[in-house]
């Protein structure tokens, strides 16, 4: 007879719930493990950070720009396309995440670094590269971006790119398509790409990529009676423009672009936290006259040396970092497990947080002029784009520790409210950032533009709002956007997280901690989703692919992040039954010796559809929150 063991957990006040004395043993171990491993990561500082692996483009775009500035250099070169050739696959491919599909554009720049490291055309892997891209549609089918790095080396013509106007960012930002319907990631990459785009800049390459090449074709035309056959006509009139740009309003804009993109350098030398803007502004200001010596590029280029790391397997740059995230993810999982409040490690690490409070207004405060700054983003440095994920993750995490901080969690979540978009929902970056007019411009093909309300984000701020008492009218409109937004399936989709899995994952708890009951409609449909997508062996796994084929929605190779995202929602609802044993059972069995999980798959999102992250530290801390939810009492909080 199995011996019973009841134990006080996260759901509804004085719920007795057995867990199986034998697995409960083997979970409390896990978390030990766990634990320690995770503590064994702190840097001194009190900061906890993962590494941000991402594709190729990353380490291809890299080599561009060096080459583009005329910094780059033999060492530099042959490290970095090791790495690049270490990730081709083996029909000559590289995708855009681990066991995706073959992409294009991936593949396309990748095979250009190559060519510009020095690898002959028809050595094997070459060959079977190229062969690649000819099948997938050539050079033609590319996406704009990716023809756009061409363009500055005479590989491909400026004039078969859609046009990007500097004068953008004259336009007031009550005037649509100014930079301010863009979401913030896509507006600091835009602003300096029309510098670029005016300057029309070829630095020529000793290649022509005859060999990727399959057939001219005509110029994607459509229906003119959408708005992207629309804006096609658009760009045909500013096509006759940029033959003859006004001087005066020309020079006005270019001046203006050039100040927007100096005023918004971070101390760490990027831009928006994020290797696109970062790139692109260099590239800008080069071009506008900067000097190589001139401080602003000095500071640039010596911060994307902080973004690579090195090691046996060559050198790669980190699309971006995530110490903040991380660290309050950190302290949240290892709170769970029992870490006691007033533990150094947690201690420190609230110390290192409330440091990083943003206490300056940036371009959040577009749309929202009259409200005072605070809360956190996401890097070591990018206060000009706080996110309200974050914040909310952060002022929970605060919680959790024996600090004395009212203020920098009072002016966050002063900030966090004031953030709320007018349907009721939270978008990550801006409020009412929401005008999908944006995704039809035709140099518009490459990830999401705008920042609408995301039910991931939504559900971070009702849960801390609950958490907090704050805020009552702001999360039951909150509450109400989240109920109205659940899929018909019964899940939530998962806007940073892959994908239904995370955002079911992060729902859950949230209503919950708001007062919806686990036996409401919402609730039980969501649970009832998530163990109909359970695998045999206990886990759970979303391939990336289920942001472009619904087939895909919950099935996938199982993973330690979301198994822990599917039992952190089921654990709030109250269920300690067979399918959340079977969960904690494969966490405990697949949990490696040293306390932490193996994770090759990308469980991120940067861009539903395009771009995909793995973050490192996420097969340790979301399965340590599972397992010490699963255990006792944790407290409050809920997922990331």
């Amino acid at each position: 007879m199995t011996t019973e063991a009841v134990v006080t957990v996260d759901g509804p006040p004085g719920t007795p719930v057995a867990l199986p004395e034998g697995l409960r043993d083997r979970v409390a171990k896990a978390a030990q493990r766990a634990s320690q491993a995770l503590l064994a990561r702190q840097d001194p500082a009190g900061w906890w950070k993962g590494e941000l692996e991402t594709n190729v483009t990353m380490d291809a775009e890299d080599l561009l720009l060096r080459e583009f500035l005329g910094v780059r250099t033999p060492a530099l070169t042959e490290a970095s396309a090791r790495w690049i050739r270490s990730n081709q696959r083996e029909d000559g491919s590289w995708a855009t995440f681990y066991g995706g599909p073959a992409d294009l554009s991936t593949t396309v720049e990748a095979y250009v670094a190559l060519r510009l490291a020095g690898d002959a055309p028809d050595a094997p892997h070459m060959r079977a590269a190229a062969q690649v891209v000819r099948d997938l549609g050539g050079l033609e089918r590319s996406r704009v971006f990716t023809r756009f790095w061409l363009a500055l080396f005479g590989l491909w013509p400026w004039e078969d790119l859609p046009i990007m106007p500097p004068e953008l960012i004259l336009l007031p930002s009550w005037c649509p398509l100014n930079v301010y319907d863009f979401g913030s990631w896509a507006r600091a990459t835009i602003v300096p790409l029309t510098v670029v785009a005016h300057h029309k800049p070829v630095r020529p390459l000793a290649l022509d990529l005859a060999e990727l090449r399959v057939g001219a074709r005509p110029r994607d035309r459509r229906d003119l009676r959408t708005w992207a056959g629309r804006f096609w006509l658009l760009d045909d009139l500013l096509r006759r423009y940029e033959r003859r740009p006004i001087g005066w309003l020309r020079r006005l804009a270019l001046t203006r672009a050039v100040e927007w993109i100096v005023r918004r350098q971070e101390a760490d030398g990027g831009w928006g936290g994020i290797q696109p803007p970062w790139v692109y502004a260099l590239m800008a200001l080069a071009l506008e006259g900067y000097p190589l010596s001139h401080p602003v590029m000095v500071k640039g280029l010596a911060g994307l040396d902080g973004f690579t790391i090195h090691d046996e397997r060559g050198r790669r740059l980190e699309a971006c970092q995530s110490p903040v995230w991380d660290t309050c993810l950190a302290v949240q999982a290892l709170a769970d497990a029992g870490v006691p409040a007033d533990h150094e490690a947690l201690r420190r690490a609230a110390r290192w947080l409330v440091e990083q409070e943003v206490t300056v207004p940036g371009d959040w405060a577009v749309r929202r002029p009259g409200l005072a700054p605070g809360g956190w983003a996401f890097e070591f440095a990018n206060v000009n784009y706080p996110d309200v994920d974050d914040t909310a993750e952060v002022i929970l995490a605060l919680r959790r520790v024996a600090e004395d901080d009212r203020g920098s969690v009072d002016r966050g979540l002063r900030w966090l409210l004031g953030m709320q978009s007018a349907d009721g929902g939270w978008g990550a970056f801006d409020a009412d950032n929401t005008r999908a007019l944006c995704r039809e411009l035709p140099f518009c093909d490459f990830g999401e533009l705008i920042d609408p309300p995301s039910a991931d984000v939504t559900a971070h701020a009702v849960e801390v709002l609950a958490a907090t008492g704050y805020g009552e009218a702001a999360r039951r409109r909150g509450v109400a956007w989240l109920l109205a937004a659940q899929e018909e399936d019964g899940s939530w989709f998962g806007r940073w997280g892959a994908n239904h899995v995370y955002g079911t994952g992060a729902v859950v708890p949230a209503l919950v901690a708001a007062g919806v009951p686990p036996e409401h409609p919402a609730i039980v449909r969501a649970c009832d989703w998530l163990v109909r997508h359970q695998q045999e062996q206990g886990g759970w796994g979303e391939d990336l692919r289920s942001y472009d084929d619904p087939a895909w929605r919950g099935r996938g190779a199982p993973t330690a992040s979301q198994t822990a995202w599917a039992l952190l929602a089921l654990l709030a609802a109250g269920r300690r039954d067979e399918p959340v044993q079977r969960g904690l059972a494969w966490l405990c069995d697949t949990q490696l010796p040293e306390g932490t999980w193996d994770e090759p798959w990308f469980t991120g999102t940067g861009f539903p559809g395009d771009f995909y992250i793995n973050y490192h530290l996420y097969r340790l801390v979301f399965p340590l929150m599972a397992l010490g939810r699963a255990l006792g009492d944790p407290g409050g909080g809920g997922m990331k």
